[in-house]
């Protein structure tokens, strides 16, 4: 082809070179293998019918990697498939991959008619898997909130991600769970979804996320309509019973939408089974009583909320106190358990406190309170952690406001959350486990492989920096090698992450 403004051009190579721009995904199946992410698959997945064609596990394990490469809708794995270098790796380890025996390889191979020539499955195969994970939608109805009891198929997929999170557990043991629950929404133009509460259609998954760990531990995947404050108990429910069985105390926190008095009250009755009395703190319905209990709070009670900054504490801007105040749902009986209130104020700018006259302050997105003739933005806690600090506590429930929701732009930006590829809502459910899946894959990679400054990166710097490295995938000496440039900044942390992968499989 020739040149064009600039000095080069390109040219096509005809002979088959095992290319890859995909140098570092491999390093991502060894890790699967680790923690028998196939297995698991097979284990719990029924997706797929019959004896011939793809298997669940095949289907699962294409499509988180295919996300974990940037793939975001259902065409891509063409792109995929398209890479030779990854293609002949997958091809080459799968049934290593799956720790398949000889019988089960045999049966494998039997599962296609004709000479298998592709690595990963195609379009219409995909979206023929994704169908068997279709609901019965008969009570899904505009201004209906519905909440449908999951397939078996689906279900096994939370199976699955139960599985993948308790390998990482067994390999980086944590004694303490902290679970941030918020739900999040993932804005379609499909004609089949339905409006949520901002105006457009979306989808709105319930996550709960394990901060120690940095994973998803479930998900419930809902309509856009459905509230966020509606159904959260049996939500936690399902994520407690997903804890690995070293787990031996929780802590919960989470937005107004978690201000349900059966959820709260669950956990500070220690009404569960396992875990007994769970700790939380969860932002507070700003009502009418609770702004008279705050306007009876003494100024000398506000103290400033300090933060400790490169020269030590630093303020906020924000000021806190406690406030007395028993809701009616707590008065009812003497058996309740006790529950404290803090509030946080801000003082408003002059801006605002000029245009806080009348029915001008419902212009502003968040509560405020006049106080001595002063506007302030007004944020609450409730708590049944009675013993510690104020500040400590607005601390330690305002960190969740931090890496909860970055996992979910990760989840619909540097992963394929956003883009749901059906009209169906079942599909939709399944596309969005498997993306949980590939989070958490992500997730077991840096923190048991990578370690270091590499935990705390989002995954589209670790794509460019790790996972799209120009290669070329050769045999030899019935070896199959993947060669890169010595020369790459990137090289020695490849080997180093196989060399701990290694140990860790040696380890089990």
């Amino acid at each position: 082809m020739p040149r064009g403004a600039l000095p080069f051009k390109y040219e096509e190579e005809h002979c088959p070179s095992g290319a890859t721009a995909l140098g570092g995904l491999p390093v991502y199946l060894d890790l699967a293998r680790v923690l028998g992410l196939a297995r698991s698959v097979s284990e719990h997945v029924s997706a797929r019918g019959g004896s011939q064609g793809w298997t669940d596990a095949q289907m699962v394990l294409s499509l988180v990697l295919l996300q974990l490469a940037g793939g975001e809708c259902v065409d891509d794995p063409r792109q995929l498939e398209s890479d030779d270098g990854f293609r002949r790796v997958l091809l080459r380890v799968e049934s290593d991959l799956m720790r398949l025996t000889r019988a089960e390889r045999r049966r494998l191979e039997l599962r296609w008619r004709k000479e298998r020539k592709r690595a990963v499955p195609s379009p219409s195969s995909v979206f023929r898997f994704l169908d068997a994970f279709q609901v019965d939608e008969s009570g899904r109805e505009v201004g209906k909130a519905w909440i449908p009891e999951p397939p078996h198929a689906l279900r096994g997929l939370r199976l699955v991600n139960r599985d993948l999170i308790a390998a990482l557990d067994a390999r980086s043991p944590q004694r303490v769970a902290t679970l941030d629950q918020d739900a999040t929404l993932v804005e379609v133009h499909k004609e089949q979804a339905f409006h949520c509460y901002k105006g457009y259609k979306a989808y709105q998954p319930t996550n709960v996320y394990w901060a120690e760990h940095d994973v998803v531990l479930h998900s419930e995947f809902r309509d856009g309509n459905v509230p966020a404050a509606l159904g959260n108990l049996p939500v936690l429910k399902e994520a407690l019973e997903y804890l690995p069985a070293g787990v031996e105390k929780v802590l919960f926190r989470a937005d107004t939408a978690a201000y349900e008095w059966d959820l709260l009250l669950y956990m500070a009755r220690g009404s569960h089974s396992r875990f007994g009395k769970i700790e939380f703190s969860v932002s507070v319905d700003i009502t009418r009583e609770f702004r008279a209990a705050v306007a009876k709070v003494a100024k000398e009670d506000w103290k400033p909320l300090m933060r400790s900054g490169k020269k030590g504490l630093e303020p906020t801007g924000h000021e806190y106190a406690e406030v007395c105040f028993v809701p009616e749902q707590l008065g009812r009986s003497e058996q309740n358990p006790e529950l404290r209130y803090v509030a946080i104020r801000r003082l408003l700018g002059d801006g605002d406190q000029s245009r806080l006259s009348g029915s001008e302050q419902l212009a502003l997105p968040f509560p405020t309170e006049q106080m001595d003739g002063t506007w302030y933005k007004l944020h609450g806690i409730v708590t049944n952690r009675l013993s510690l600090p104020a500040d400590e506590l607005i601390h330690w429930h305002h960190a969740r406001c931090g890496k909860s929701e970055e996992a979910h732009a990760v989840m619909k930006e540097d992963l394929a959350g956003g883009r749901l590829p059906s009209g169906g809502f079942g599909q939709n459910a399944a596309w969005w486990a498997i993306m949980i899946l590939a989070f958490n894959l992500n997730s077991a990679m840096k923190r048991l492989v990578l370690g270091g400054e590499h935990r705390n990166i989002r995954l589209k710097t670790l794509r460019f920096q790790f996972i799209c490295l120009a290669g070329r995938v050769i045999e030899h000496a019935r070896e199959l090698i993947v060669r890169l440039s010595k020369a790459h900044p990137r090289f020695d942390l490849l080997i180093d992450a196989r060399r701990r992968l290694l140990m860790l499989d040696g380890a089990t």
